[in-house]
């Protein structure tokens, strides 16, 4: 069994940084976060139609209510219930003035690490949030580039893995990260899958070409 000092624990206090969680031989392969003027954006238009809609149909009410004069006819107590039942029907619309006030703070907390082991993911408000994703538990990635995105040159990559299932927010130079993430991910698991140490010098199926008419067959 190894053996630990009593100070094993006991790490002198530096600054937190995300390259501080590396364990021994972990290498940082690409190290970045979401383009600024993009996430803000993206955060005013992503719940904007649904806070519309919502806006509409309580104002609506809100308008009928005092055009036919029901709050002159109901008792104190009646409106006090249905002026809190309004702000309670009115949760999506504070949930998107939230992430807009908070948008410049969660893009501030907002960074993303690819080592040889992980993505290392790390988020908060006030707090601050680590979350890890390892290749060998990763079961897809997708990319997403809406309208916005595209004119402001970013993409959302999506990450489905056995756990969890995170997003890496308006990233620069989204296709390339996302096609040399799957190449990583592609290669951790064949090694996992086929250790080189087993591997032989030919392998004849590990370079396979496909031609056209092949998936027909």
């Amino acid at each position: 069994m190894a053996k630990f000092d009593e100070n094993y624990f006991n790490a002198a206090e530096e600054p937190f940084t995300l390259e501080s969680l590396f364990t021994d031989g972990e290498q940082l392969l690409w190290k970045g976060k979401p383009k600024k003027s993009a996430y803000i954006l993206n955060s005013i238009l992503r719940m904007l139609p649904i806070a519309l809609i919502w806006l509409l149909i309580d104002g609506a009410m809100i308008g009928c209510m005092i055009g036919f004069g029901i709050f002159k006819e109901l008792p104190p107590w009646a409106v006090v219930i249905i002026v809190i039942f309004l702000l309670f029907h009115l949760f999506p619309v504070w949930l998107w003035i939230n992430n807009i006030v908070t948008a410049n703070r969660q893009h501030k907390h907002l960074e993303y690490i690819f080592t040889n082991q992980r993505i290392i993911i790390k988020s908060g408000i006030i707090g601050i949030n680590i979350n890890n994703i390892y290749y060998s538990d990763i079961e897809n990635i997708n990319l997403r580039i809406g309208i916005i995105d595209k004119m402001l040159k970013v993409g959302d990559i999506y990450i489905t893995s056995k756990n969890k299932a995170q997003v890496l927010w308006d990233i620069e130079d989204s296709i390339n990260i996302t096609n040399k993430l799957q190449k990583i991910i592609s290669d951790i698991k064949a090694d996992i899958a086929y250790p080189n140490a087993l591997r032989p010098n030919e392998n004849s199926g590990y370079n396979t070409k496909y031609t056209q008419g092949d998936t027909n067959e």
